[in-house]
């Protein structure tokens, strides 16, 4: 497995940019990332990439062999998978990445039960608020809340996820409660914004009488954490757009109040992103399984949706 080991390095080099970001994705040390990356060169009679202290490029011969190594990966792991799926064995790392609320509230409890259920796998649950790169980022899959840009990945809608617009009633008794989106923007409330890298800007899509519009909404607080800016909304300062599962206990126990019931936000979709090879691994379409139907559940049950 040494040659194949010293394959799948490259490729992370490659799509990563970097021995040590490679070494960490991979769990393994620089040293030996930097390692397997020589022996591979040295089988090929080739330098695949170009090193300085501060870069590294692939070379020309690096692009030719991204190509083939890919392929040559993508093959082993149909090849593992079929073997896998007769012998209903599954083992190895999943890599799964979600949004903080959706990962901490929905995701997490379920994976000890799957892992009980599928005792040679293992989950490596990556939790952020920011879009991810399944590729780049080395993932088998994403569970997300919204519409998707990469139209090369393959989607699993879960269901359509009720939102709700609130504060605290300190805020409400401060800055009052605000009817619609046109009092949020004209009586310069404050918003509480979710704001990460190459996140658009502030507007919040609520439904009116003559259909969805988008309001250009203000705040001074800005958080790429979903839970901080819940937080500032039970701390009275502002208001906080979130799906109702993220913040269903506090509205039960009046600590968070609807507002600008008029013009709610729109529902959004919860779903999950996919490669086309990655579903082929039955590792990963037992965990969307597993998972979707008991998150779907938990919603009904719930009654958030």
């Amino acid at each position: 497995m040494s040659y194949l080991d010293n394959i799948r390095t490259f490729v992370r080099v490659y799509e990563l940019g970097s021995m040590s970001a490679a070494g960490r994705d991979l769990r393994i040390s620089p040293a030996v990332t930097s390692s397997r990356i020589s022996q591979l060169e040295d089988h090929l009679s080739v330098r695949l990439f170009q090193r300085t202290t501060r870069s590294l490029t692939p070379t020309e011969q690096g692009k030719a062999f991204y190509s083939g190594a890919c392929e040559i990966l993508e093959s082993v792991d149909n090849a593992e998978a079929q073997v896998v799926s007769i012998t209903d064995n599954p083992k190895g790392a999943l890599f799964v990445a979600a949004p903080l609320g959706v990962g901490r509230r929905l995701i997490a409890p379920q994976v000890p039960a799957f892992l009980k259920a599928y005792p040679e796998v293992s989950v490596r649950l990556r939790l952020t608020d920011r879009k991810v790169d399944l590729t780049t980022e080395g993932l088998d899959l994403a569970f997300f809340l919204g519409q998707p840009e990469d139209s090369n990945l393959r989607i699993r809608k879960i269901a359509d996820v009720e939102r709700v617009l609130c504060a605290a009633p300190d805020y409400i008794a401060t800055r009052g409660n605000p009817v619609s989106g046109e009092a949020l923007v004209s009586d310069r409330h404050e918003c509480l914004n979710l704001r990460f890298p190459g996140a658009p800007e502030f507007q919040w899509r609520l439904m009116t009488p003559e259909g969805p519009k988008r309001f250009a909404v203000t705040g001074r607080y800005e958080s790429d954490d979903g839970d901080v800016l819940i937080d500032w909304a039970l701390a009275g300062q502002g208001i906080v757009l979130k799906p109702i599962f993220e913040v269903a206990d506090h509205l039960r126990a009046g600590r968070l109040v609807p507002v600008a019931t008029a013009t709610p936000p729109e529902p959004i979709q919860m779903a999950c992103l996919f490669t086309h090879r990655k579903r082929q691994d039955p590792k990963t379409r037992l965990f969307m399984d597993f998972v979707i139907d008991r998150i779907s559940k938990d919603v009904r049950d719930s009654g958030m949706l």
